[in-house]
């Protein structure tokens, strides 16, 4: 049964339009209510977001629709997604709840769930979940309802946990190191944990004001922090996206490190150190054909799965992995997260740095990548470009222009009303040939 409101990670949309609104939001949140309470016979939810206006009136929203199916809610505040996480299984709670639309512009919003174990819902609950929104009754109970507490200190609970995810031995002493927080979640957070790990921190993208999340900055827009790195001769870049589940990394020299090459180094450490369950890294059929040659030199398997972290998660916690990810920075470690954490991410490969004594931009070139092409193209929500003959078309002279030298990928985004046109060849020109004329013909049906 496919899904009217949950995509690839949650609800997305531009906020005050349906189904971002305060409306849709309470009748959500007592459709969810509903059912974990009947599942699971508890009735807490915790609720984080990250810094954009409009988180506002979707956490209040929510808020009168958890009370109102008799839920106890404790608002975290500003927190990263991977807190969430991590504090619905630490706090018993029935349900976790980000308010985030993550690498998205602050237009823009999100909810994304969690259940009691920390991990993000499965499909088939999502699927239980719209099937309550459309069939049932959604009235509260004056007899039984929730109370709001907000809870002080919960950004401090995860400062720590974060530190004790490094070794004793790790100190970051003599590390001068920008960290671009991208107006989000981990604006306070981030840099905390860093400078009282020793290193000496450059913060960017720490000023949020409700709008002005991944505006120039974090990981999906990393040449203002490049600049920063050559301007202050720092050793290195940390770049986090709105609500910190991802990252980008800059070597000394502000060239960007995706998640691809920090994958393939922490694979091969792990593995070295007998760290890595079953030899094998998890990550999605957009990871780069030169990470997958890397890894089988090394004796790793790499398993593919749909884009999307959640599809990361699920194929993890399915085969017994503990590593994976994707390459756009989402690094999942369900020995320290149940998500992606860029931060956490960053704390291992700064472990690595230290124990190697390298700079970074050599010990980040683990292996050549195929040259790739990703070309985003908007549509209008009313139109079906993939369905079209002319695009099918030209799809199918691409593929076989590749041959064996080369693959395509098109999808739909999950989370935006784009068609997605990754290619990759060993030909660059023949690759931007063939990738921009599936992009020319996707255009031409506007």
């Amino acid at each position: 049964m496919s899904k009217t409101y949950f995509g690839t990670d949650g609800i997305r949309g531009r906020a005050g339009i349906h189904p971002m609104t305060a409306a849709f939001s309470v009748r959500l949140a007592m459709a969810v209510g509903k059912y974990f309470a009947a599942a699971n016979g508890r009735h807490r939810v915790v609720i984080g977001k990250d810094t954009r206006r409009s988180g506002y009136m979707i956490e209040t929203a929510l808020m009168s629709g958890f009370t109102a199916a008799g839920m106890d809610v404790f608002a975290l505040g500003p927190m990263p997604t991977p807190a969430v996480g991590r504090l619905t299984h630490s706090m018993r709670a029935d349900l976790g709840v980000m308010i985030s639309a993550s690498h998205n512009p602050a237009h823009d919003n999100g909810i994304k769930f969690f259940g009691p174990d920390g991990f993000k819902l499965s499909d088939s609950v999502e699927t239980e979940i719209e099937a309550i929104l459309e069939r049932d009754a959604l009235e509260g109970d004056s007899d039984n309802i929730g109370r709001v507490t907000r809870l002080d200190g919960s950004a401090g609970r995860y400062v720590e946990y974060a530190k004790t995810t490094l070794p004793d031995w790790v100190r970051l002493d003599g590390l001068k190191i920008v960290i671009d927080c991208a107006n989000g979640a981990a604006y306070r957070t981030a840099p905390e944990v860093l400078w009282e790990l020793g290193a000496q921190i450059i913060p960017v993208g720490v000023a949020p004001d409700g709008y002005n999340i991944n505006d120039g900055c974090g990981s999906t827009h990393p040449e203002r922090a490049a600049q920063v790195v050559r301007d202050t001769q720092a050793d290195l870049g940390i770049c986090l996206d709105g609500d910190a589940d991802r990252i980008i990394l800059l070597d000394e020299k502000g060239a960007v490190v995706d998640g691809d090459q920090l994958m393939a180094l922490l694979a091969t450490h792990w593995s070295r150190a007998g760290r890595l369950n079953k030899n094998t890294l998890v990550a999605t059929v957009m990871s780069n054909l030169g990470l997958e040659r890397y890894l089988e030199g090394q004796g790793i398997a790499l398993r593919r799965t749909a884009v999307g972290d959640r599809y990361v998660v699920e194929e993890m916690r399915a085969g017994g992995f503990n590593m994976g990810g994707e390459q756009s920075g989402h690094i999942v470690m369900t020995d320290y997260a149940t998500t992606g954490d860029g931060l956490v991410a960053g704390l291992q490969f700064l472990a690595v740095l230290k124990a190697s004594g390298l700079p970074v931009s050599v010990l980040t070139r683990t292996f050549d990548p195929v040259p790739q092409l990703l070309e985003n193209v908007r549509y209008a929500p009313t139109m079906a470009p993939l369905e079209s003959p002319r695009v099918q078309d030209a799809i199918a002279e691409g593929t076989a222009r590749f041959g064996d030298t080369g693959r395509l990928l098109i999808r739909k985004s999950g989370t935006e009303p784009l068609i997605r046109v990754m290619g990759e060849c060993e030909d660059p020109a023949l690759l931007d040939e063939v990738v921009m004329r599936i992009a020319d013909e996707i255009r031409k049906l506007d």
